[in-house]
């Protein structure tokens, strides 16, 4: 692989699981062999767009031929390290950590849920999915037991900062932060912000030059 010697925008990185996810469709689909035209088709990305994320990582395809879809799923599935196994735990059991906790596909991408934490004592002990609920603050301790890499934040912006603290403690290596606030952490700690009101935000900006909503009587 390439990466390693040049830099990958951010871009390219956030288009490598759409490429994942399509190719998977078509591997159910049994589909073997692609175009980067198809495939462009299929994701609303030009031809050359794709050819050129790809690149950055090293040869992969077949001029004139296309891409091998079992090959190039391996390769992205590679790239992106969903051959780790990581475990991941959620802290917060409201709407969002029910949900998120519910998810089956996770298991499927290389991602296992270890632990589950809440501080609401009806909460703690409950199984979710097969996982237990444990006390916020027995997290240190679970985190090393389970060999957990990730966590997921799902509760109030009020505690969202106390929660990344603790998980920077407990030895957490990425953060998945769905509250709607930015949270400080050590530089060597991944974060990525998913906050669901900016993009019903952005999509609300769209729709409103397109379709002005009905005025109210």
């Amino acid at each position: 692989m390439k990466e390693d010697s040049i830099i990958i925008s951010k871009a390219t990185i956030d288009r490598l699981p759409l490429y994942f996810r399509t190719l998977r469709l078509l591997q159910r689909e049994d589909v073997e062999i692609i175009s980067s035209e198809e495939l462009g088709r299929r994701l609303g990305i030009t031809p050359e767009q794709i050819r050129k994320d790809l690149a950055s990582f090293g040869q992969f395809g077949k001029k004139g031929v296309g891409y091998y879809v079992k090959e190039l799923l391996r390769n992205i599935g590679d790239i992106l390290g969903l051959h780790c196994n990581w475990n991941f735990a959620i802290i917060g059991v409201g709407h969002l950590g029910w949900a998120l906790a519910n998810y089956r596909h996770f298991s499927s991408l290389g991602f296992n849920l270890a632990a589950i934490f809440d501080v609401d004592p009806t909460k703690i002990g409950l199984h979710i999915n097969g996982v237990q609920v444990f006390h916020l603050d027995d997290m240190e301790k679970i985190v090393q037991e389970k060999n957990i890499h990730i966590g997921i934040i799902a509760v109030p912006e009020a505690h969202a900062q106390e929660v990344a603290d603790k998980l920077v403690v407990s030895g957490i290596r990425g953060i998945w932060n769905f509250a709607p606030r930015k949270i400080r952490v050590p530089g060597s700690i991944y974060v990525i912000d998913e906050d669901l009101s900016v993009g019903l935000s952005s999509l609300s900006y769209y729709l409103a030059r397109k379709t002005p909503p009905k005025q109210q009587i």
